[in-house]
């Protein structure tokens, strides 16, 4: 067998200077290696064309290379000064929301052209949605304790007590947050360096990712926009728990935080794996109430520390209400007294669908039992009928009940990043809805899914865009489908 051919532009491992020339789907900045064997194009994520960056060399192929970014050497010219502490979940915050958004949907067309396989994709185009707040717009995060952290000065990792995030690039190293990040509550964020100044006076040691071991793991904060209350979780190993005591950082976050403070919860997390809650312990409530309530259309939400819930409530509205409008466009053509909400998750969307079609019967299923429960309990507490959950896989769903083929007119699609499996697609396709709209957070598998549904008759009639997180790569999209027989009545 001849020996693999070496790539004659980069090698694995390699780091390289690239000057950024475009802008490809999911946040990926183009640059390109030219020499005497030609011209290789090389995509880094977390960039923006005019950007010089350092980067290393992850994966090579014969026609491209993708890295990882290490850090921004110089900015573009379309980048702005800002007040707030940059971090790595923001990489984008330094450029202007109008340019932020013509990159996501130049890139977010192309990606329904060449994998949707979508003539004039642009005919489709609907609007698309900003967020209400471009700043301050999260409801959650999640804070890391290191016993590594980084000297800018000498660009070299340190052994320092840190809380913040992780550096750009590394999983062993963080960087404390000082100040305000421009993402999350201005007063929290503030008050993140007294809240590590007292957890390191304690003596007890942070986490160190290499040695998988230390005390302090991580600080989580969910954040109610309608009451402005906070809930904390502190998530720590156990070996040395009797030597801290909890009640007291309790009423330290009160002194801090005053009545902002809905409650503390404390999870123990001995695995070594990066993840903040753990597969096995226990997670207990220290301090005031274990939940908060959000607001989303007028519904009322109970929120736990392990519940999904949109990220941008503010945003999440704005979309709820397209996702309302495209099920109730064309009335005429299209009965809407029963309505399938797949992939359901806590039932949000089916529940605003209800409060605004009295007879209208909402049918929702997720694989998730616990998002299940929480959707029957919001629903009870909102006091909507007219709603069934089913706690089940999708696919599964379908096959044990054929009694709802050529009875559900419209269905609501939402999954998880990785799309619909092609099998679970056919099954739904084949439940001949009129109607279909499909919401995504990956619009690469939408678009791939789009295919199947067009090749099974249904059409695009509208495409919109979301931009639910500001100064990431991230953009959600909603698309109504219709058969092509709807749309010659419309």
């Amino acid at each position: 067998m001849p020996a693999r051919e070496r790539n004659k532009f980069v090698k694995r491992g390699e780091i390289l200077e690239l000057k950024i020339e475009d802008y490809a789907f999911g946040g990926k900045g183009i640059g390109r290696i030219r020499n005497e064997h030609g011209e290789f194009v090389v995509f880094v994520p977390n960039t923006l064309p005019g950007q010089l960056v350092k980067a290393q060399v992850k994966k090579t192929s014969k026609k491209y290379a993708e890295c990882k970014l290490f850090e921004v050497l110089e900015q573009s010219e379309d980048e702005v000064a800002i007040d707030f502490q940059e971090i790595a979940g923001a990489p984008y915050i330094k450029l202007p929301i109008e340019k932020q958004h013509k990159y996501k949907y130049e890139s977010t067309m192309s990606l329904f052209r060449r994998i949707g396989k979508v003539e004039n994709v642009e005919d489709y185009f609907d609007e698309l949605i900003s967020s209400p707040n471009n700043f301050h717009y999260r409801n959650k995060m999640e804070y890391s304790f290191s016993a590594i952290g980084y000297d800018r000065e000498l660009k070299t990792d340190v052994d320092e007590f840190t809380l913040g995030f992780k550096k750009r690039g590394t999983w062993w190293c963080g960087e404390d947050l000082a100040k305000d990040s421009g993402l999350f509550d201005t007063q929290f964020e503030d008050s993140l360096i007294k809240i590590k100044s007292y957890c390191k006076a304690t003596g007890l040691a942070p986490w160190h990712g290499p040695r998988k071991e230390g005390f302090f793991r991580y600080f989580v904060v969910r954040k109610s926009f309608k009451t402005n209350k906070l809930l904390f979780n502190l998530v720590t190993t156990s070996p040395d728990l009797s030597e801290f005591d909890l009640n007291r950082f309790a009423s330290f976050l009160v002194k801090l935080f005053g009545e902002r403070v809905a409650g503390l919860l404390h999870t123990i997390n001995d695995e070594t794996g990066d993840r903040t809650l753990a597969t096995a312990g226990k997670i207990d409530l220290v301090y005031g109430e274990d939940k908060i309530v959000e607001d989303i259309l007028g519904l009322n939400f109970e929120i736990s520390m392990k519940s999904f819930f949109q990220t941008n409530p503010k945003c999440a509205e704005k979309l709820y209400a397209k996702v309302a409008q495209y099920t109730f466009e064309n009335k005429e053509a299209v009965d809407n007294t029963v309505v399938m909400d797949l992939f359901c998750g806590t039932g949000t969307i089916g529940q605003i669908i209800a409060s605004k079609a009295n007879n209208t019967k909402i049918i929702g299923v997720d694989i998730v039992k616990s998002a299940i429960e929480d959707a029957e309990k919001n629903a009870k507490r909102n006091n909507i009928e007219g709603l069934d959950f089913y706690a089940a896989d999708v696919g599964k769903f379908l096959s044990d009940n054929p009694k709802f083929k050529n009875k559900i007119r419209t269905i609501i699609l939402d999954p998880a990043r990785a799309g619909i499996a092609p099998k679970t697609l056919i099954k739904i396709i084949a439940l001949n809805a009129n109607r279909m709209v499909y919401v995504s957070c990956n619009p690469a598998t939408q678009a791939r899914d789009t295919q199947q549904l067009m090749e099974a008759g249904y059409a695009i009639k509208k495409i919109s865009l979301v931009d639910q997180f500001p100064h990431t790569a991230h953009i959600e999209t909603i698309v109504l489908f219709e058969k092509a027989i709807i749309l010659d009545k419309t």
